[in-house]
């Protein structure tokens, strides 16, 4: 399971400090790159592809203090291109977040 509760918003909220309004917007910035990431790795072509899409969602998820998703991000990596299962895994560990 890649759930860290709060882990985005006490990021954030060390970041910008008590800015509601901030923190929404970063939280959107956050889950739009994340799909892009996602977007990548069901396009990917090849391991290089696949590889390079799941390092830039592990760097995302480090960013924001998601480590159990910076975790799975950098275990999948290294498995089969469009692995379908990973990709369900990822997803909704971004979802929870």
């Amino acid at each position: 399971m890649a759930y860290d509760p709060g882990a985005i918003d006490a990021t954030l909220a060390a970041a910008v400090g008590d800015e509601p309004a901030l923190i929404a917007e970063l939280r959107q910035a956050f889950s739009e790159s994340a799909e892009r990431a996602l977007t990548a790795m069901t396009l990917a072509t090849d391991h290089e592809e696949w590889r390079a899409a799941a390092w830039r969602l592990k760097g995302l998820a480090a960013s924001f203090g998601a480590v159990r998703l910076m975790a799975l991000a950098m275990e999948v990596a290294e498995g089969n291109p469009r692995d379908p299962e990973a990709l369900r895994k990822l997803r909704r560990a971004v979802l929870r977040l």
